[in-house]
């Protein structure tokens, strides 16, 4: 099985290897929606953890988790009233500084949802994965989230591997001829 710190290390993540999760995080995207969306998404994802505690990944997999299903769109609103690609209810937007409106622009939906994860992050006491159940909730609901964050990682973590032996491959012909 592919686990996470077999493919990214223990450390902190290089801005080469933040890269590569942008590539394998369109790839993701790419099912859900269009290739200039996914494309977008995946960048988003890029640029709002750079700086932070949290990797592109995270990021990826609770637009995946929230709206995967529905396209990614900007304008999901589930049954309960959460907003946007990252699925924020409105007034814990408005307590990250931002307006519900705000949640149908990707950028400041992903800026709100990476506070409300590091608000969640101080809540489980540093465990992510913990933050991450909290994201959604408690409960039922939020055991069976959780579950399915685990797959979405556990695909993209199977598609990084399958990226970085392609360019191990590309790199070692290079080196040939």
């Amino acid at each position: 099985m592919v686990t996470e710190t077999s493919l990214l290390g223990t450390g902190s993540l290089s801005l080469i290897q933040r890269k590569k999760q942008q590539m394998v995080i369109e790839l993701a995207f790419a099912r859900k929606t269009s290739q200039a969306r996914a494309r977008q998404l995946a960048r988003i994802c890029y640029d709002k953890t750079v700086g932070t505690v949290f990797m592109p990944f995270d990021l990826a997999e609770i637009a995946l988790a929230e709206t995967g299903g529905h396209k990614l769109s900007s304008q999901a609103v589930s049954a309960v009233g959460a907003l946007g690609v990252w699925q924020l209810m409105p007034y814990r937007a408005k307590s990250h500084g931002y307006q519900p409106k705000d949640m149908k622009d990707d950028a400041k939906c992903a800026e709100a949802a990476v506070r409300e994860l590091y608000t969640k992050l101080e809540m489980a006491q540093g465990d992510l994965d913990r933050a991450k159940k909290y994201y959604c909730g408690q409960g039922p609901q939020a055991n069976a989230y959780i579950r399915k964050i685990r797959v979405i990682r556990q695909e993209m973590l199977t598609e990084f591997e399958r990226q970085n032996d392609k360019l191990a491959l590309a790199d070692t012909l290079t080196m040939i001829q």
